[in-house]
């Protein structure tokens, strides 16, 4: 019996272990399931980042999982499936053991900053207060941490759909902001010119804000930082995908599309014929639509929009049609202002989108075999533009972003820009119309005008130094160096304190055989570059080819 009772006492002394074990064996199967899957299943992912980083990642996850917690190896996990950058590509946490914790908040990032947009009851006094800090850091700093866990094709992205990982416990703590994912968290906060301190414990797993398309509604103990006794245009029906609205005073026709789909009432096709009759029936000289929540859908849906623009003609010219962007304008809804950009007249108003002008949507379910995780992984690559034009989001022609204050107050600066638009020496694509002026040899007209769209602020999102860069690129992958040098040296006259500007002009110097140039190029590049070990690593490694 003695001898029976120390067995017993050693088999249970040795179950913790053995169960640790076993559940850090799980962890390290499913990464290595997952690396194996995507190396036979999904290379083509390969894109932002490479097979040896991605790789690396996961090597560096897998000799966490001896020590790590579960609630570590699943942001972990986040973390690395974001690498690809791709919005259709993510870990769904979701319902699953290892949801997320999040704070009584819903944030959301304005053109001023940062605002608690909704928030529970119990802490109304801090609603449309602006985030300073988290845990004592500033608020900058945790969005440059925490948005590595989100899978953003752009900075659009992630203020659309991600601003919640600001605030979401376990990723605090895997940064550590935060020493365990459910302790008290600290936020500093100013509202009406006061800054404060404001405690805050974290919900239960998986709890959320109750939202619509990304604003919080007023329900379920939540209240909205703006007011509810009106309700400007983007938000109004939101029970319905898409609604219009005759604007008499403007004389224009407002459609606001929220998604990719037929509404049960109507389909998009009969919507669209609606939206067109009342347009010639009242001779309405403008259409507005409004695709700034538009977070996609199903593309076969597009052609009905595109058909009854384009047969249109007096509909269909500039200073006629506008769009605004924003974003939250995602996925099949990408194509479709893709579609607008390259077959219409269509003046983008607004902010840019959120995803890739060209990328992979369309994911297919993997579930983790062991914790049963599900991982989403694109497969499909829509491309309605050329490979070269495949910039990080489709900007707007007319750049207008919204202030906290506006959004409180229900002012649409964004409607107001479409509406009271005026052709004060617009130009609807600015490198066509260099270009052309390149062509022509008007070379002082092209400094000019370069100069005037680097400093109007309704191109802020046209990026003009990369395009350059992108076009100076082309010109001496052509062999045209002599073209492609005069690119790069506006450019740098342009944006005389950009590190990317002189380094594409040494590069471009260095295949002229300008090698003294192209020094002396790089090495200001490198002074450009200060505090930034890596650009300098490149740049130096670039130097010494020339020395």
């Amino acid at each position: 019996m003695k001898n029976i009772i120390m067995l017993l006492c050693a088999v249970l002394t040795l179950l913790p272990l053995q169960a640790q074990d076993a559940e850090s064996a799980d962890w390290k199967s499913d990464i290595n399931y997952l690396k194996e899957l995507i190396d036979k299943e999904y290379p083509f992912l390969y894109k932002k980042v490479t097979r040896e980083e991605f790789q690396d990642a996961a090597d560096a996850l897998l000799l966490m999982a001896d020590e790590a917690e579960d609630h570590e190896m699943a942001t972990g996990l986040m973390k690395l499936i974001a690498l690809f950058g791709y919005g259709h590509t993510s870990v769904g946490l979701g319902n699953t053991p290892y949801d997320l914790r999040q704070l009584p908040v819903h944030l959301k990032q304005f053109k001023d900053g940062i605002y608690i947009e909704g928030v529970r009851e119990e802490f109304s006094n801090d609603v449309g207060a602006r985030v300073l800090k988290i845990q004592g850091r500033d608020i900058d700093e945790v969005y440059k941490k925490v948005i590595t866990y989100f899978p953003a094709e752009n900075s659009q992205f992630f203020k659309a759909y991600g601003m919640s990982y600001l605030v979401f416990t376990e990723i605090l703590t895997a940064e550590g902001f935060i020493e365990d994912p459910t302790v008290p968290v600290t936020l500093t906060l100013v509202k009406d010119g006061k800054e404060y301190d404001r405690e805050m414990n974290p919900m239960e797993k998986g709890e959320r804000t109750p939202a619509s398309y990304g604003y919080t509604q007023n329900k379920d103990g939540w209240i909205s930082a703006r007011d509810t006794n009106a309700t400007p245009n983007y938000l109004k029906h939101l029970e319905r995908i898409y609604y219009k609205e005759y604007l008499e005073d403007h004389n224009a026709m407002y459609v606001r599309q929220s998604q990719i789909k037929d509404d049960s009432l109507m389909a998009i096709p009969e919507f669209y014929d609606e939206v067109f009759k009342e347009i010639e029936a009242k001779n309405i000289e403008k259409l507005v639509i409004d695709v700034r929540l538009n977070g996609g859908g199903n593309n076969y849906k597009n052609r009905a929009v595109l058909k009854d623009i384009i047969a249109h003609p007096e509909i269909d010219k500039v200073g006629n049609l506008f769009v605004i962007l924003g974003d939250r304008t995602f996925s099949a809804c990408q194509n479709l202002v893709n579609e607008l950009d390259n077959y219409t007249n269509a003046i983008f108003v607004g902010e840019p989108t959120g995803e890739n002008i060209n990328f992979y949507g369309d994911n297919n379910k993997e579930e983790l075999p062991n914790s049963k995780i599900p991982v989403y992984l694109s497969f499909a690559w829509w491309q309605d533009k050329p490979q070269w034009e495949n910039q990080e989001w489709l900007p707007p022609h007319v750049a207008v972003q919204m202030t906290f204050e506006e959004f409180a107050n229900n002012q649409d600066p964004v409607l107001e820009a479409a509406l009271n638009f005026k052709d004060d020496n617009f130009v609807l694509d600015p490198m066509d119309y260099l270009t052309s002026l390149f062509m022509k040899g008007d070379i002082e007209t092209l400094k000019k005008e370069a100069f005037r769209f680097s400093k109007d602020e309704r191109y802020v999102f046209f990026d003009l130094e990369q395009r350059f860069i992108e076009v100076g690129e082309r010109l001496t992958g052509t062999g045209m160096v002599h073209e492609a040098l005069f690119v790069h040296q506006l450019n740098t006259e342009l944006y005389p304190e950009s590190v990317a500007t002189w380094y594409a002009l040494g590069r471009t110097l260095k295949e002229a055989g300008m090698k003294a140039e192209s020094l002396e190029a790089a090495q200001k590049a490198m002074e450009l570059a200060s505090g930034q070990p890596q650009l300098q690593k490149q740049l130096k490694d670039f130097i010494q080819t020339l020395e």
